[in-house]
């Protein structure tokens, strides 16, 4: 500690800190408001160290066997970081022959200065023991991973069938031709997730030769794609979804769309993104003979 002092007091005079924290290495869960409340203590107190009080009852031992209680009253439990004045705090190091503590608020109580206490945090584990490792495992959770996933799908026009895209009907001449309800916005959708989880396609998990999926509610394959995600553990990211046709017009519709697939998926419409092009005339959409639609999603997972 006294060489990392002394390498701050060596900086230009303008680059000098006026107050230093001194954190455990060992504490890797440290909070910001934490951190916060220690340099907000220093403004009436040359020293601030975090704390937690007592909660157990304390024992004395001898030989094995209990020697006595020890009252718990105004006990508490020592963290990091421990905040200092910066200029007073590298004099008293350098004053220091011999430093027989365990902690830097030592040297402020050896020389009478207040050292305040803010509310610590039972969450700031010190990694000292193996079983440690364990609570700090539980508390930071799994290690969530990204992964991204395309989907691609395309339906011709059909008559007499409503338009049916991202969850929404929008009033058209012709629907599209499928074996569901040949939403082309949602079966590129839950393509792109499937891809994401490696998970095959919507057809593995919703086979058109199945009757049962008969002009079904493709919202009903969306509910088990997002599904599929927190069953894994994972969450939503983004979707992204690009519309192509010529006719009708996406802008008129795409809020709505976005917010129906944002509830079908659980997750809030700022992650879903509806948008349209055109293919200027060219090819089938061109030709206004189907409607294509492309996604991307990113997940993260365990």
């Amino acid at each position: 500690m006294r060489a990392g002092l002394e390498a701050l007091d060596a900086l230009p005079p303008e680059q000098k800190p006026d107050l230093v924290l001194v954190h455990d290495g060992a504490r890797p869960y440290v909070s910001a408001a934490l951190v916060s409340a220690v340099v907000a203590a220093l403004t009436e107190h040359p020293g601030a160290i975090p704390a937690v009080p007592v909660a157990d009852t304390l024992k004395r031992e001898k030989d094995g066997v209990i020697d006595g209680t020890v009252p718990r009253d105004h006990l508490f439990r020592a963290q990091t970081p421990q905040g200092f004045r910066f200029g007073l705090f590298l004099d008293l190091h350098r004053a220091a022959a011999s430093l027989d503590a365990t902690d830097d608020a030592a040297l402020l109580e050896a020389a009478g200065m207040s050292v305040a206490l803010v509310h610590g945090d039972e969450d700031n584990i010190k990694l000292t023991y193996e079983a440690d490792l364990v609570r700090l495992e539980r508390l930071i959770g799994p290690t969530l991973l990204p992964r991204v996933g395309l989907g691609y799908d395309v339906h011709a026009f059909e008559e007499g069938r409503p338009l049916i895209m991202c969850g929404i009907t929008i009033p058209h001449t012709h629907g599209l031709a499928g074996h569901s309800d040949a939403d082309v916005g949602i079966h590129a959708l839950c393509d792109a997730i499937y891809g994401a989880l490696a998970e095959g396609d919507i057809g593995r998990h919703f086979p058109p030769s199945q009757n049962e999926w008969k002009d079904a509610d493709s919202a009903r394959f969306l509910i088990h794609a997002g599904q599929r995600i927190r069953e894994r553990g994972g969450m939503l990211v983004n979707a992204d979804l690009t519309l192509i046709c010529e006719r009708p017009k996406i802008g008129p519709h795409a809020q709505a769309m976005r917010e129906r697939l944002a509830a079908l998926l659980e997750v809030d419409v700022d992650r879903i993104s509806v948008k349209a092009t055109t293919s200027e005339r060219l090819g089938f959409t061109g030709r206004e003979e189907g409607i294509a639609c492309a996604a991307t999603v990113s997940v993260l997972v365990p």
